[in-house]
């Protein structure tokens, strides 16, 4: 199910019913999991994100995402645990034992045929046709693929071990172990086949011994490694001389903390830079709510993203609280009731004079790449032309220049054309040069039939304007390096409105980001990094192939700097007035 990449369609962060829910529907489907490993997997306090997909097939996919590592996920209602799981659970599912070469076929999509499943001493393990297993390879315990047995073992000993055993939706190295941190298994001794491991490794001894004796020496693709599968020692390897190549070139030793305390001194480096760099003296009194999204925000590195419940702290009231008497750098107050603000910084603080702002460029320069794959083009906004296509009625008017109906022609071009006839057929006023005597054909062409007996002339440019009202708008749209967009009707704009849901919160929505080449994911992805809010893709209603992206709050303000930095201002529409950014060019209605 995961042999090939899947599309993201929302990420969020679980609520407490359904957190409470997940616990127990984990507690009915694993029994064997005791109440502290499902408080370890489904931690009370911790972040637990619900992420959406749709795998290459098609199916809807729901994955439960624990420290940025898939732990769950859940496909027709059935819950089932990743490789990272059951690697610290590899008691929890009934478990086949295969050969570790044949693991790479199971990761490319494979399903685990029983001719290839060892038997160990104590039998293959008792499950019924359906149920949830996983499979493991000879000599580690630690299993490295999930699916549901396609018959019960009943069957399967009846059958004398032969067809489809276990149909696999999930394997270690596919693109779903790939959405984790991509950490190794474990090497767990597996008893129950230590006998099996020696019979095999003799077998292939002789093998090698037949090689040799015929004296031409074939590579066997059966070998049974050390490590747990293949590769897995390459691995180990590459990642080892990757990790002492890092730490040769300079690398950050903050690596060997912990995410708590990487998390505290990120805030920290934050915190301060905002101070020094940010926050002027005539901003305060200032929001602490206000100085967390407008200026902490903005100092976070690229590549990393400031996440205070993942600090010490759990709470920016504590925090601050703790750079006030601890640090003396700032006095907050609370000026009204349950809203606090910074009053006062203590800018000659030795601790704040000696931080020195660090060279990287931060998140706002970050934001715009976030969501771009690797080796992918950056996004360039396309030339957008109007255009005009000979309508019906124009069609006798544009006849001497052999432009028949559905020509596509540009302004420049339908005013010379219009001059050309207009001359040709000398139809220039004498008397004032700058009127045009209307013929039959301009007087069908352009002229209402109210104004047949009364409109004898026009000028030049309501003759333009007229031929060009009565011609059918089109618009080219040009991507660098991509041929020519040609479409008809006004080019739509990308509208951006705010909703509300429930008591009192509100939703803003961005639609028709796939008319300037946006990728609606990435634009997702790069909001939720800059406001620190949860955002969904949901389908346009009536509409195939657009996505509408929402994101948690009124977000406007934050949604048009991101376009306006990646210079989409023409085709912006929003549904509020913001009188706070400067959007020269921008249509603002319904406000």
């Amino acid at each position: 199910m995961f042999s090939k990449s899947f599309r993201v369609k929302s990420n969020t962060v679980i609520k407490g019913s359904d957190r409470r829910k997940l616990k127990a529907d984990i507690a009915t489907a694993f029994p064997s999991l005791s109440v502290e490993d499902l408080s370890e997997l489904v931690p009370n306090k911790e972040e637990l994100n619900v992420v959406k997909i749709y795998a290459h097939k098609g199916d809807a996919v729901t994955l439960y995402v624990l420290h940025k590592t898939p732990v769950l996920f859940e496909l027709e209602k059935c819950l089932y645990p990743t490789v990272y799981t059951l690697w610290r659970y590899p008691h929890v599912l009934p478990t086949f034992t295969t050969w570790p070469p044949v693991l790479q076929k199971l990761a490319g999509g494979a399903d685990l045929m029983l001719p290839g499943v060892v038997v160990p001493l104590s039998g293959i393990p008792e499950v019924k046709k359906g149920d949830c297993c996983a499979v493991k390879v000879v000599s580690n315990r630690a299993p490295m693929a999930v699916g549901t047995a396609t018959m019960s073992s009943a069957e399967m000993r009846s059958l004398g071990m032969k067809g489809r055993g276990v149909s696999v939706l999930h394997t270690y190295m596919d693109s779903l172990w790939a959405f984790g941190d991509k950490s190794g298994p474990p090497s767990i001794p597996d008893v129950d086949t230590e006998g099996v491991e020696a019979t095999y490794e003799e077998e292939e001894e002789e093998d090698d011994d037949e090689a040799t004796e015929g004296g031409e020496e074939e590579p066997c693709p059966n070998r049974v490694p050390d490590a747990p599968c293949p590769g897995i020692q390459e691995l180990s390897l590459a990642d080892r001389e990757e990790g002492e190549h890092g730490k040769e070139e300079g690398e950050d030793p903050e690596d060997l903390r912990s995410p708590q305390e990487q998390m505290d001194a990120l805030l920290l480096q934050c915190f301060l830079q905002a101070l020094k760099s940010k926050v002027k003296k005539s901003e305060l009194p200032l929001l602490t709510s206000s100085f967390l999204r407008i200026h902490m925000f903005s100092c976070c590195p690229s590549g990393k993203q400031l996440d205070i419940k993942k600090s010490s702290y759990k709470k920016l009231s504590k925090f601050l609280q703790c750079m006030q008497q601890q640090h003396s750098l700032v006095r907050v107050k609370e000026l009204s009731k349950g809203v606090e603000s910074i009053v006062e910084v203590d800018w000659k603080n030795p601790e704040l004079r000696s931080f020195r702002t660090p060279k990287d460029p931060g998140i706002e320069e970050a934001s715009v790449e976030v969501g771009r794959a690797e080796g992918e083009k950056p996004y360039h906004p396309p030339e957008i032309t109007t255009l005009y296509s000979v309508s019906s009625r124009l069609e006798p008017l544009f006849q001497d220049a052999k432009k028949r109906k559905g020509t596509v022609l540009q302004p420049a071009e339908v005013r010379a054309i219009i001059t050309d006839y207009v001359k040709r057929n000398e139809l220039v006023d004498e008397n004032n040069k700058n009127y045009v005597i209307i013929n039959p054909i301009l007087c069908d062409c352009l002229l209402e039939k109210s104004e047949y007996q009364e409109v004898e002339a026009l000028k030049w440019d309501d003759l333009f304007s007229r031929t060009l009202y009565k011609m059918q708008h089109c618009h080219q749209l040009v991507f660098p390096g991509q041929p020519p967009i040609v479409k008809k009707g006004h080019i739509e704009p990308i509208d951006i409105s705010v909703a509300s849901r429930g008591s009192n919160k509100k939703v803003t929505m961005i639609k028709n980001l796939e008319v300037y080449g946006l990728d609606p994911m990435a634009v997702s992805v790069a909001l939720q990094h800059r406001v620190q809010a949860s955002s969904a893709l949901n389908p346009v209603p009536g509409s195939k192939d657009r996505v509408l992206v929402q994101i948690q709050g009124n977000q406007v303000q934050q949604v048009c700097k991101l376009l306006l930095g990646w210079q989409i201002w023409k085709p912006l529409s929003c549904t509020v007035l913001i009188p706070a950014l400067d959007l020269t060019g921008v249509y603002v209605h319904n406000f």
